[in-house]
Order: structure tokens, then C-alpha cells, then sequence
């Protein structure tokens, strides 16, 4: 089983309208602090791991990490590799903003280890941008995009579309221009109102109203063709990529692999033990010290809870899942998992295909994947 470690940073210079994240913003961070709280957190996780296997993926995320200090960055990447070792190929990724102050320590990031990162460009047109709360503009982008691409070895950009008002042509003509970057991968996310966030207050205030479901399902059907015929088909629902540029970390959680999660509101997933850290850093900090880690909660997972999991997980995949595998898995049968005749309605319906032992959701069926979820993966998984 593939191992990956993901370490959250949890600080912003200022909060995106759209993003329930755990993200805060605060005057100033003390970095001493930190790296002594994220280094005993991973000691911690590591002396809790029975398993042997080498880190396959690093991932850091956030808030905004790329306002690390490449130093901790290295001091945290120097610890994960003594504590359980690196995979020859270990993909290392760490997201970042495309400001000038950040782009200025891609190399010395690049110097500490990390060899992918992940940009969120967010959109390729400025007042996009100005509606979204980012505080950089498109030449910014544009120039840590170039700056990233000379100094990682892979690149991805993350952009938000069906945003209200958005029309086809323009849409197409956005993401043509983010093709035209040569990136391998493209992270590209459905503007989705997030309860508690500033959009969820103007959309209740009716400052502005989301795009319609019909449109967004169009805008998500040019999605697909343009990125597959520029040869980044989608691999996930919303992750495009070249063929052997998937992000191997984000795919240990869709094929649901074990992974261990440090820093603020991190979840990690050791053997049958799910853990999540406490959100609030000053929480987080305080744990630390007092604990040794900043696990807020552990729990053991049951076969059910893991097998729906692992349903609802690997069902946003192109590639699907291998039922037969996954019931012997989790100790159960396939007709323990799935519902058949639903399966056979909406694989007639051309919403999901079946072949070999796999099943899996078709591009027309990924627009309504929340909704055939809950039609196919058994309730009694699902449901205590």
C-alpha cells in the first residue's frame, strides 16, 4: 500500500470569499514554534505507523504554503525522509500562489526537495480575479507560471469556471489560454457555494446569483473535450493531466491508500485509524505541547465505513473501481456494495460503464456524480 504524508500550513495573507478551507490570517507567525510542533507531529505519526513502506508522495497544502520558509520546508522534508525513507520517484508537491514574493523562493524550494508544484492561478482574466478576492493579477500569473516551469520538473495550475454570468466562448477562450501555458496538469474546479463563506453570504444577500446547473453542466462538457483533445484528459472529476502526470499523492486518497496527515485540521488514514488535527493553530500549538501531537480525534474505522469510502472515493476516477478487489478487500460480497439494479439502469442509461469487474461513472454521467453516488453505493454503507 502506498504511503503518503500531507502536511497542512495554515496561514493566508488574506481569506478567498469562496474557500472553507482551514486557512486564518494572522500579523505574523512564529517559525521556531512551528517547526519544533510540525517536527514532534510527525515524530508522533511515525512512531504510531506499524507499516514499513518508504513515503511515496509528499503534500504540502494549506493556507498557503509556498509563505513557508523554504528552511522549514527542508527541515520537515529531511525529517519525513529519516523517519520512513523516500521512494526513488517520491513526488513532492507543494501549492503556492503566483505572487512575485512567493515565485522568488521557487528555487530554493526547488534546491530543498520539492519537484512539483501546484498553482492556483484561479483565472486568466483580471477582474475574474478581483470578484475571487485574489490579490495577484494575471501578469503576476503568468510570470510565476514561467518562473515555476524552470524551476520544477512538473506544473500544475488550479482555475475556477461556471462562475455567474459565464458563456461557453468565454470559457473556452479562458481555458485555450491555459492550455496554450504547456502545463501537464490541469486542476479545474466548478465555482460551488460553500456554507460559511463570504459568497454564501452575498448569494443570500443576492449581490450576485450562481451560474445554473444546466449551464454549468455545458460548461463542464467543453471541459472535457478541450482537455482531451489537447491530450490532458480528465483522470478525476476535476483533474486533467498527460498520460504519467496524474498527482500520484491526490491519487492515494482516490484509490483509497493509507496516508498520514500533520499540521492544523489535517486527516490521515492509518490502517483502520482515522485521524484529524485540531483546526485552530493556536489549538494545534497547544496540543503539541501538552501532547506531544495535535491529534484532536482518532478513530477506528469499521469495514462498512471503509468499504463506502472507498466507493465514493474511487468512483470519481475515469479508471473506476475493481469491485471484485474491493469486496475481498472488506470482507464482503459485491451485491454488499453496489446496487444492481440501479447499476444496470444507469449503465443503459450511458451514465456509468461496466466492463471485467470494473464499473465506473461515464464524462456524461460526472456532472450528476453526487446524485448516482447515492442511487448506487448501497445505503446500508452508508447509513448506520
Amino acid at each position: 500500500m502506498a504511503r503518503a504524508l500531507y502536511i497542512h500550513w495554515p496561514f493566508c495573507l488574506a481569506k478567498c470569499p469562496y474557500c472553507d478551507f482551514n486557512s486564518h490570517v494572522r500579523a505574523n507567525a512564529d517559525i521556531t514554534a512551528w517547526e519544533a510542533a510540525l517536527l514532534a507531529d510527525m515524530r508522533h505519526e511515525a512512531a504510531a505507523d506499524k507499516s514499513e513502506e518508504s513515503l511515496a508522495s509528499i503534500f504540502f497544502g494549506g493556507g498557503t504554503p509556498s509563505l513557508m520558509p523554504p528552511a522549514l520546508v527542508s527541515r520537515l522534508l529531511t525529517e519525513a525522509e529519516a523517519l520512513w525513507g523516500f521512494e526513488a520517484d517520491i513526488e513532492i508537491t507543494l501549492e503556492a500562489n503566483p505572487s512575485s514574493v512567493e515565485a522568488a523562493n521557487f528555487a530554493m524550494l526547488a534546491t530543498s526537495g520539492v519537484n512539483r508544484v501546484s498553482l492556483g492561478v484561479q483565472s486568466l482574466r483580471d477582474e475574474v480575479l478581483q470578484f475571487l478576492g485574489r490579490l495577484h493579477g494575471v501578469d503576476e500569473a503568468l510570470r510565476a507560471v514561467e518562473a515555476a516551469q524552470r524551476h520544477f520538473d512538473r506544473v500544475s495550475i488550479d482555475l475556477i469556471y461556471a462562475r455567474p454570468g459565464q458563456t461557453e466562448a468565454e470559457w473556452s477562450q479562458e481555458l485555450g489560454d491555459a492550455l496554450a501555458l504547456g502545463t501537464d496538469h490541469l486542476s479545474l474546479y466548478q465555482l460551488t457555494i460553500e456554507p460559511a463563506t463570504r459568497f454564501a453570504t452575498d448569494v443570500r444577500r443576492g449581490v450576485f446569483t450562481p451560474l445554473d446547473d444546466d449551464h454549468a453542466a455545458d460548461l463542464f462538457a467543453v471541459t472535457r473535450d478541450m482537455t482531451s483533445a489537447h491530450g490532458l484528459p480528465a483522470y478525476e472529476v476535476s483533474n486533467h493531466a498527460r498520460l504519467g502526470q496524474e498527482s500520484r499523492h491526490n491519487l492515494t486518497y482516490w484509490r483509497y491508500q493509507g496516508y498520514v496527515g500533520i499540521g492544523p485540521g489535517a486527516h490521515g488514514r492509518r490502517g483502520n485509524v482515522a485521524t484529524v488535527r485540531h483546526k485552530k493553530p493556536e489549538n494545534f500549538l497547544a496540543a503539541v505541547t501538552s501532547e506531544g501531537h495535535g491529534i484532536a480525534e482518532a478513530r477506528d474505522l469499521d469495514r462498512r465505513e471503509q468499504a463506502s469510502e472507498a466507493l465514493l472515493m474511487g468512483l470519481r476516477l475515469a479508471e473506476g473501481i475493481d469491485l471484485d478487489a474491493l469486496a475481498r478487500s472488506f470482507g464482503v460480497t459485491q451485491p454488499d456494495l453496489i446496487d444492481d439494479a440501479k447499476l444496470a439502469l444507469y449503465r443503459d442509461l450511458g451514465l456509468v460503464w461496466e466492463t471485467s469487474g470494473r464499473i465506473g461513472v461515464t464524462s456524461q454521467g460526472m456532472p450528476l456524480l453526487d446524485a448516482l453516488l447515492g442511487e448506487l453505493v448501497r445505503a446500508e454503507l452508508v447509513t448506520p
